[in-house]
This record gives structure tokens, sequence and C-alpha cells, in this order.
């Protein structure tokens, strides 16, 4: 193909990278519900093409494999809680930094509860498709933002704790009420974890994280 020409993947001449970037997204939304549905197992690129509405030759263009695009799908997911992280910065206040952190990772578990249940079936049975992922990203962006943490307990503003198992403490405090919801649900009576249930738990998550912290919290 020469240089300036378009794939028949994207559908003609025009703007390319426009057109990648829609139907990429178009496919790794399918693909999240087809994999949340039936596994990575039970999954079928076939499916997958149907629901996002493209050609599976398209499909195939953009992700060689269904273990490419089961691997796509799951970052994808976790990028959102890792934006979360970014915000965490040396010269933030530690209770109004990590108070932000456990509200926008509680949002994450109450708009994207299937996604977040997703990843933890794979994670539960290993993280083989995503270790690239793990050992790479995730494991040096705590590191950077466990840096941050551990620089506020020298300057004596928080509590001497391992910076690392603070973020996997607000990790499982967060997303078991997306992981677990029908357990909850059932404990409090409720048909669904509704907007009251979601306040209620990000202000106890926040407090219990706080206080353990010696800090105030702001809720």
């Amino acid at each position: 193909m020469s240089k300036g020409s378009a794939s028949p993947a994207d559908g003609g001449f025009g703007s390319a990278g426009a057109i990648r970037q829609r139907n990429v997204a178009k496919i790794l939304k399918a693909a999240e519900a087809v994999f949340s549905k039936d596994g990575f197992s039970g999954a079928s690129t076939a499916e997958i093409a149907r629901r996002a509405d493209v050609p599976k030759a398209n499909l195939h263009y953009y992700f060689r494999t269904k273990q490419d695009l089961y691997s796509a799908v799951l970052v994808e997911i976790v990028e959102s809680w890792l934006d979360a992280l970014e915000d965490i910065e040396e010269d933030s206040d530690p209770a109004a930094a990590l108070a932000e952190y456990i509200a926008r990772k509680m949002k994450a578990a109450q708009s994207s509860a299937q996604p977040s249940r997703l990843w933890a079936i794979e994670i539960i049975g290993g993280g083989r498709h995503v270790q690239p992922f793990l050992k790479g990203r995730l494991r040096k962006l705590v590191e950077e933002k466990g840096a941050i943490v551990q620089k506020w307990i020298d300057q004596g503003k928080i509590s001497d704790i391992d910076p690392r198992h603070l973020f996997f403490m607000i990790w499982a405090m967060t997303q078991t009420y997306a992981d677990f919801g029908a357990q909850m649900t059932a404990v409090l009576g409720k048909r669904t974890l509704d907007d009251e249930a979601f306040a209620d738990a990000t202000q106890t998550a926040t407090r219990l994280i706080l206080r353990g912290l010696g800090l105030k919290s702001p809720l």
C-alpha cells in the first residue's frame, strides 16, 4: 500500500486517524460486553464484530488475535483508574488528594461495574493476559506515587505505612462495590446500589483510610 492511501479497514479516503479511532472505540466497547458475558474462552471475534457493526476482517486489522483484543479491553478498563492516581502530586494536600482518589475510584465502581468485574475475573485467574501491563505501567506508576506518599511520611504529614499496601487497600475498598455488588445489595436490602449507598460507602472508606493515616477527613 502506498504512503498516504487509505486501508480498506479505514473505509476509503479521508481522515484515517479519526476513522481508526472511531472503529477501535466501537470494537473495544463491543468486546467488553461480549467478554463480560461469555468470558475469554466463550467469546468469539465474530460476535464482537457483529456487535461493533464492523466486518470481522476490519476487527482483525486492528486486533490480530482475540488475545490481543482481550488484553486491550482489560488495559482500557484499568487505565481510567490510573488516570485518577495521576492526580496525586508531591505538593498536594494528602487528605484532599487521597479523598479525591477514593471518590473517583468509587465513582468508577458505580458507573463501570461490569468492566470492573471482568478485570477481577482476569486477576483472580492469575492475570496471564495482562502481565506486561501489571509489571510495567502499573508497577511503575505505583512506585512513582508511592514515593510521593513516602515523602509525606518523611515530612510527618501522615502516619508511617507501606505506600504500596495503602493503594492495595484503596483498590480493595472501592472495587468491591462493583465486583461484589450482589452481596451488598442483599445485605442492605436494596435492589441496586444506588447513589445513597455509594455516598455512604465513599464517606466510610474515606474516613477509615484518612483516620488510619492520622488525617482529618473532609467528609
